[in-house]
């Protein structure tokens, strides 16, 4: 007896691979089917040492700081407080104004277009069959738009 794992999105392709499974002699009780559930608590905004999800609150800050620095500093010129100074408000200022854009995008725009979108959980599909038949399972699973498949035998 071989073993397949593949997960889905929890959507209709799911149901139409384990019909066509069943079709071609796979049996309702060497099917089984098991549905993750999404996530309850919200991602933290800010990273620790352990914990990060690769999204950057001081890549925009960074950017509009050192255009503002530049700009600032260009200013300064013509101003009494000269281009150092003009130039340090500047970066703080842009510094400042880049992470607020990122907070507001990441907790506003983002969680409204997740909240929208209706993010489906996955759901794992494990298929008992004999080794003769492993190759139709895993090409049914791959037809029907499975994210991933593996084989134990």
């Amino acid at each position: 007896m071989v073993q397949i794992f593949s997960t889905f999105e929890h959507s209709t392709n799911l149901e139409i691979a384990i019909t066509e499974l069943e079709k071609n002699g796979i049996k309702k009780e060497h099917i089984f089917a098991v549905p993750l559930t999404n996530r309850k608590t919200e991602r933290r905004l800010f990273d620790s040492i352990h914990n990060a999800d690769g999204i950057s609150l001081i890549s925009t800050g960074a950017t509009l700081g050192t255009a503002f620095a530049v700009i600032g500093a260009s200013v300064g010129f013509k101003l009494a407080w000269g281009p150092i100074y003009c130039g340090l408000i500047g970066a703080a200022s842009g510094f400042c104004l880049g992470i607020c854009i990122d907070v507001f995008y990441y907790k506003v725009i983002k969680k409204k277009q997740r909240l929208l979108r209706g993010k489906n959980s996955e759901v794992i599909l494990i298929i008992e069959c004999d080794e003769t038949q492993a190759d139709t399972v895993e090409d049914i699973l791959w037809h029907h738009y499975a994210f991933g498949t593996a084989r134990i035998i």
